[in-house]
This record gives C-alpha cells, sequence and structure tokens, in this order.
C-alpha cells in the first residue's frame, strides 16, 4: 500500500497544540477546579446558586459551547443511512436501556453493599443514558457525527419515557423482589425534559440553523473548509471550562472525603470498562464499520451526570452520598474515555491496515 508523504509523518506532528496534549490539559482542568473549589471561600456555593431548576447555568454554558461546534458539523442530510441502520439502533437501545441499568445495579450491590447512600447514587448514575459529552467523545475519537447525533436524540426520547420507571424498577422493585433494602425515587418528568431541553435540543438546533443556512448562503464548500475549522476548536474549550466548572462545585466534598470517593471509583471504573469493550466487541461481531462501532461504543459507554446529580440533589439534597456519589461520576468518568479515545484511535488505525489518520481528532472532517 502506497502512502503520501503526509500519511507517512507521525501523527503526533500533525496535531494542533490543543490536541496532542488534550489528556494533560483535561488533567490540569481537573486539578484547576478542585483546588479552586477547595481554596477558594463560597465559590462552589456561589457558582451553585446561578442554576434554573437544579440546572447549573455555567455547566449549561460550558455544554453549549462544546457541543454547538460538534452538531454544527453533522451533514443532517444523510441522517437517513442512519435511522436504516437497524443493526447500529436496536443494538444501543439493548446497551442503553436494559444491559447499562442493570450493569450498574449489580456492581454498586456488589462492590458497596455496606454503603447505601453511594449504591443508591450509582444506581442512579448508571439510568441516567449520556445525551451531551458524548458527542465530543465520538467526536475526538473519530467516529460517526451522524450516528451519533440520531442515537442521541434516542436516547434523550427514552430518557424521558424511561428514567422514572426504571428508577421504580431498579431502587424498589427489583430489591424488594431479591429482599434487599428498598429505596423511593421521586423525580419530576418536567425535570428530565428541561435537561433534555438544554443539553441536547438547544446546541442541536442551532448546530442544524448553522448549517442550512450556511451551506444556503455560501455552499457546502465554503461552510466545510472556512467556517467549520473557526468554530471547531471552541467544542474543546468548552469541555475544558465544563470541568473547571464542575470540579469547582465539588471539589470540597471530592478532596474532603477521599476514601468515600476511592469506593465510589471502583464500580465506576469497572462500569465504563465493560460498557465500552462490551459494545465494541458486539460492533465488531454485528458488522458495523470503524466509525458506528466506536459510536456505539461511547454511547453506551457514557453518561448523563447532569441529570444524574440534579435528580440526586432534588431527591436526597445536596450534602448527600447519593449527589457525592452522582459528582464522583465524571471525576472518573473524563479521564477513562479520555483515554478511551486514543484506544480508539489506535484501533482506528489498526482497523484501517496502519494507516495512520489525517485528521486531528477534535479537527476532523467525513
Amino acid at each position: 500500500m502506497s502512502t503520501t508523504p503526509e500519511l507517512e509523518a507521525p501523527v503526533a506532528a500533525r496535531l494542533s497544540t490543543l490536541d496532542r496534549f488534550l489528556p494533560a490539559w483535561i488533567l490540569a482542568a481537573m486539578a484547576l477546579g478542585l483546588v479552586a473549589g477547595r481554596l477558594i471561600p463560597g465559590l462552589g456555593a456561589a457558582l451553585d446558586t446561578i442554576a434554573i431548576q437544579s440546572i447549573s447555568l455555567p455547566i449549561a454554558l460550558g455544554l453549549l459551547i462544546m457541543m454547538y461546534p460538534v452538531l454544527a458539523k453533522v451533514r443532517y442530510d444523510r441522517l437517513d443511512t442512519v435511522t436504516g441502520d437497524r443493526r447500529l439502533l436496536v443494538s444501543s437501545l439493548v446497551l442503553n436501556w436494559v444491559f447499562g441499568p442493570a450493569l450498574m445495579f449489580a456492581l454498586a450491590w456488589l462492590l458497596l453493599p455496606d454503603l447505601p447512600e453511594y449504591r443508591t447514587g450509582l444506581i442512579i448514575v448508571g439510568l441516567a443514558r449520556c445525551i451531551a459529552m458524548v458527542i465530543i467523545w465520538n467526536d475526538l475519537a473519530c467516529g460517526d457525527r451522524e450516528a451519533a447525533a440520531v442515537l442521541v436524540a434516542l436516547n434523550s426520547v427514552f430518557q424521558l419515557i424511561a428514567f422514572a420507571a426504571l428508577g421504580w424498577f431498579y431502587l424498589d422493585l427489583l430489591p424488594g423482589w431479591l429482599g434487599l433494602p428498598q429505596t423511593a425515587l421521586d423525580v419530576s418528568p418536567w425535570e428530565i425534559a428541561l435537561n433534555v431541553l438544554i443539553f441536547l435540543g438547544i446546541p442541536l438546533a442551532a448546530g442544524y440553523l448553522t448549517r442550512r443556512f450556511g451551506e444556503r448562503a455560501k455552499g457546502r464548500e465554503w461552510y466545510e473548509t472556512r467556517l467549520l475549522p473557526r468554530i471547531g476548536p471552541f467544542a474543546l474549550y468548552g469541555l475544558l471550562f465544563t470541568i473547571v466548572i464542575l470540579f469547582a462545585l465539588q471539589g470540597d466534598a471530592i478532596l474532603g472525603q477521599p476514601l468515600d470517593v476511592a469506593r465510589i471509583a471502583l464500580p465506576l471504573l469497572a462500569y465504563f470498562a465493560i460498557m465500552w469493550a462490551g459494545s465494541y466487541a458486539l460492533g465488531r461481531a454485528i458488522g458495523l464499520n470503524y466509525e458506528r462501532t466506536t459510536t456505539l461504543a461511547f454511547t453506551a459507554a457514557g453518561n448523563n451526570f447532569e441529570l444524574a446529580i440534579a435528580v440526586a440533589i432534588a431527591t436526597f439534597g445536596v450534602t448527600s452520598g447519593q449527589a457525592l456519589a452522582g459528582v464522583v461520576g465524571p471525576l472518573i468518568e473524563v479521564p477513562v474515555l479520555v483515554a478511551l479515545v486514543y484506544v480508539s484511535l489506535a484501533a482506528r488505525r489498526r482497523w484501517h491496515g496502519g494507516t495512520p489518520t489525517t485528521a486531528t481528532p477534535a479537527a476532523k472532517e467525513s
């Protein structure tokens, strides 16, 4: 197989500074948030007051900035090729709404049998399927953007329908059948709907309208070669901003209870590893290509931490163990899924016969 000089160049040499040191920037953002939340008196409380219906506006702003460029890159005229792929859609639904919650339930009871508050918090995390940050992980790993948009929208619909019912099943009904302690979960459908509207509806509408009017005014070539490269880096800026704010909000709780955080981290690490690897293996087994296999794996492994934290706080209180378990979720998820992005990119090179990717993770265009 012949390659161009560009393909033969080391991949790292073709990455921007932001892309090349992305793990370092993310770890620095996490550290900055934790230290700021711990050392600046009242910072977490002040940030927490900027909210609508328990939705943190600073976090919402960061997620919107993060998701908008990625959703502006989606070619919406190609979505029909995704909706016609029943293998992908059925696999995603089963992984997200059958296997994922069941796996988190089993891990929480297996590894936290003596810590009921943390156990309940983790089960809530398992019920909140990702509709926001998974967009950026998928794009960084060069997954299928159109497939990610469809699967995230599908998760949103099922989240509206199934979240409260699954909460009742895994926290009340199933434990009762098994002779285990039961917990009630009081969650408002409006709270779930507001979460979906803010974290998916707004950036999805903005991305769609940007592409529609941008292509109509200047054409697709201008849109994809001139406009998208300008707005693309804001996805990572939004990600780093979100991480700083998230950990600033909860820095005191995380640093103040390190042993509890370690206990909560164990089932989370197992969960992300099993969900991602199992989904990736399933994608290969049913014949999906690299891009859709990657999208399937990340949409199954990610969780909607904002919804999980909001539900835990609304039901059990801001200082509860359930809320702390929700907070630890992104503490573990962010570095683990960043690492899995690089695992995916390595798999992509093997998948395509050892040819390295020519696009940076953040700026890749299909």
